[in-house]
């Protein structure tokens, strides 16, 4: 783990893996929800936490916690997507991983995911899981549009399109579980740290 400063008020932990990363964000919110860390915004990425909005030594305190523990699992919330396995690369994924269509499902289904972190558009969460070696490449080239619900698949993430939007993930299947509604707190369905299943529709 390494702490870098990212311009006036804000700090970088860059981590080795996404593990890490979880293990860091569940950390920072745990001891910020009990009054140990000031910050304004815990921001998860691929491989580092973003804080903005952090007091002066906010770096030297972080340095003295322990390293958190990627093995211990806090309580997260579980949410259900129901969906529909359509998806139009679906052969292609099942192809490339040299199983069955309905076994390619299976393995979705039976795979507890969980939100590494968003990006991209608001609402999409990168889903982390999936072994290394079920990681699929992109599509050349992508497409341009993929509608809202889609259930797509990149690189070692799983994902869903909150809105119709172009995009080069495999697609796996779709759901019409809403994603992202500006009337709701937090917007998000699906925050950093939730585990996700997609189930049947």
């Amino acid at each position: 783990m390494r702490i870098r400063s990212a311009g006036a008020s804000a700090l970088l932990i860059e981590c080795r893996d996404g593990e890490r990363v979880e293990a860091w964000r569940a950390e920072l919110w745990r001891r910020r929800e009990s009054g140990q860390l000031s910050v304004v915004d815990i921001v998860p990425g691929a491989r580092t936490v973003l804080l903005d909005g952090v007091a002066p030594g906010t770096a030297a305190l972080i340095a003295e916690w322990p390293e958190p523990d990627v093995l211990q699992r806090q309580a997260q919330r579980l949410v259900e997507i129901p969906t529909t396995f359509d998806g139009e690369d679906l052969p292609d994924v099942a192809a490339h991983w040299g199983v069955t269509e309905a076994e390619a499902v299976r393995r979705l289904v039976e795979t507890e995911l969980q939100v590494a972190f968003g990006g991209f558009a608001p609402g999409f969460a990168y889903l982390r899981g999936l072994p290394e070696a079920w990681s699929v490449p992109r599509l050349a080239a992508p497409r341009p549009r993929v509608p809202a619900g889609a259930v797509g698949l990149a690189g070692p993430y799983a994902g869903i399109y909150p809105t119709a939007s172009p995009g080069g993930w495999r697609l796996v299947g779709h759901t019409g579980q809403e994603l992202f509604d500006v009337r709701a707190e937090p917007p998000a369905l699906l925050t950093p740290g939730t585990r996700v299943r997609l189930v049947p529709a």
